[in-house]
């Protein structure tokens, strides 16, 4: 022991986890004072990490006062039943893990801890938590799973920058709808195995929100304005009340897995069958059939439905091979609809548009079969958004040059062959470029030079060679699927700012080292290519990367198991796998 308390003098790292302690010793509390014969004093430091996990020790003095520099503090996995009040006087702290213990309360001091960023106290004994919490303004994770308690204080809603809220397995009968809308740069919120018999309106506010896991809770229904959680990766309602779903749900277009298994559903919405979903479980509902829609829904991986009363499929559709079912439910769509013809021009639509345009300076002629984009819309040349999707146009207008406004661009589903170098040009506020599914040609090496306040750009669906990406330093979003990339373009591994890459359905065969260095990454779809294995680099993403999609990957290096418990299991295996240096 004296060997690592000089160690730590040295340091200021002590580690005494797994040692079987049933007390800490009291020159833990002293480190400064046992300086011993042969050791330079004033080289001495304060302990800043202290870790005693894993012991049975059973009290922590009110001595800790004597260790102010601790940032981290580790006391899970043992018997404590309270922590001392002197915890607020580690007002550096930043991470206090106090999980798998026996505590029946958090003293109030511990609000005067101001530095805490992460907090760990879950699986203890807890009925409440103390108001004072909500003085802690950097909060950033917070952990309070399978305790008892009833209900969250009020004064949380100060916590404006908490990322991760873990309070699965308690007793909340309700989220605070102030509290939710105060948390608007959550991105991960796990309520599940609660009692909760709603969610929030002001789920909607919650637009960077990545995972929310509310399943096994009493909830009836999913209000409209989950629509705003627009890049919602992973959503998960199993266990609960549902008997319907709102049209809103088809709004979630970055959704992977939807888990809606155990409720009362007696139908799945037409509207959803937009979602690019690869896991829906839909079993042990009242489902008696599926709208052929779903058919259409080709990055569907795994589709469960037993435990349905099925009257319109056969049982060895339902319990069979999820290709098997597409295939089937898309032969029942009529030629028209499998088709997707466009609906007829109607002259009243796009007037309708127009006027309306003027006040919104946004314009919609989305599905109207055009193949050229009428004069008359051009009343307005100071719209912010332009959406020209699912037509055949084959031009992009030259009207266009003159709306310098323009922030958002949606060309999406047409016939251009050309790339509007000239246009571009006079568009220098556009945010968002969405091409994808056009024929087009090529575009020019410095083509996309001109917008550099780019932050979404999609160019999905175009067989061609991509332009050099190195001007676009504010991107966020780019999608680059099914473009027949064999590798990962370089220019994408210095835009640092992108928190979502699609790189999905294409033929790369590895992923560069240097996918490291896009830390700020939320989500990454690698699915359906050619990769055998992935580079352990892939684990410094974590947490960050909330959402990593391989399936449809020959994937060799990484265990099935593995494989199916999702992101955080992959990116910690990738992570255990990196050199310890």
């Amino acid at each position: 022991m004296d060997r690592i308390l000089k160690a730590a003098r040295a340091s200021g790292s002590l580690n005494l986890s797994n040692r079987s302690l049933r007390e800490i010793p009291d020159e833990v509390y002293a480190n400064l004072e046992a300086v011993g014969e042969g050791e330079k004093w004033w080289e001495a430091v304060e302990l800043h990490k202290l870790i005693l996990a894993h012991n049975s020790i059973e009290v922590l003095k009110e001595d800790l006062r004597n260790l102010p520099q601790l940032t981290v503090l580790n006391i899970s996995h043992n018997k404590l039943t309270h922590l001392p009040q002197a915890v607020g006087q580690l007002h550096l702290l930043k991470l206090l893990d106090v999980s798998f213990n026996s505590l029946v309360d958090i003293p109030e001091e511990i609000g005067s801890a101001t530095s805490l960023v992460k907090f760990d106290c879950s699986n203890n004994k807890l009925k409440e938590l103390p108001c004072s919490l909500g003085k802690c303004l950097n909060m950033l994770d917070f952990k309070a799973s399978n305790n008892s308690i009833i209900c969250l204080p009020e004064d949380l809603m100060n916590w404006f920058k908490l990322t991760k809220l873990d309070m699965e397995g308690n007793k909340l009968t309700t989220l605070s709808d102030k509290m939710v809308a105060s948390w608007g740069r959550l991105t991960e919120l796990n309520a599940s195995k609660n009692l909760l018999d709603n969610i929030p309106e002001s789920i909607g506010n919650l637009s960077g929100l990545i995972r929310l896991d509310l399943h096994q809770n009493k909830i009836s229904n999913i209000p409209s304005s989950i629509g705003g959680c627009s890049i919602l990766a992973e959503f998960y309602m199993g266990n609960n009340r549902l008997s319907s779903l709102p049209a809103e749900i088809g709004e979630l277009s970055h959704l992977g897995t939807f888990d809606l298994h155990s409720n009362q559903l007696k139908e799945f919405p037409v509207d959803a069958c937009k979602l690019r979903l690869s896991v829906l479980d839909l079993s042990n509902n009242s489902l008696s059939g599926l709208p052929a829609e779903i058919g259409n829904m080709t990055t569907l991986r795994r589709l469960l439905l037993v435990g349905n009363p099925m009257r319109s499929l056969r049982s060895s559709l339902v319990s069979g091979p999820t290709p098997t079912l597409l295939r089937y439910l898309r032969s029942r769509l009529s030629a028209e609809e499998e088709a997707g013809s466009a609906t007829s021009v109607k002259e009243d639509t796009i007037v309708r548009a127009t006027r309306l345009s003027i006040s919104s300076k946004e314009l919609s002629l989305q599905n109207l079969g055009l193949t050229v984009v009428p004069s008359e819309v051009w009343e307005s040349n100071d719209i912010t958004k332009l959406d020209l999707s699912k037509n055949s146009i084959e031009n992009v207008p030259v009207e266009l040059s003159s709306c310098s406004t323009l922030q958002v661009l949606i060309l999406s589903r047409n016939k251009i062959t050309e790339w509007p170098s000239a246009i571009f040009k006079s568009l220098p506020n556009l945010t968002c470029l969405k091409l994808d599914n056009n024929p087009l040609k090529q575009i020019p090496a410095d083509g996309l030079s001109p917008l550099q306040n780019l932050q979404t750009l999609d160019l999905s669906g175009n067989t061609i060679m991509l332009p050099q990406l190195s001007s676009l330093r504010q991107l966020q979003e780019l999608h680059l699927r099914r473009m027949q990339l064999r590798e990962v373009p370089t220019d994408v591994l210095i835009l640092h700012q992108l928190r979502i890459l699609d790189l999905s359905q294409n033929c790369l065969q590895s992923v560069p080292e240097g996918i490291k260095s896009l830390t700020c990454l939320n989500e990454l779809d690698l699915s359906d290519n050619n990769i055998s294995s992935l580079p352990p680099e892939l684990g410094f993403l974590e947490p960050n990367l909330q959402a990593l999609r391989v399936d449809g990957n020959p994937l060799r290096s990484i265990r099935r198991a593995i494989l199916d418990r999702g992101t955080k299991a992959i990116l910690n295996y990738l992570k255990d796998k990196l050199p310890e240096n």
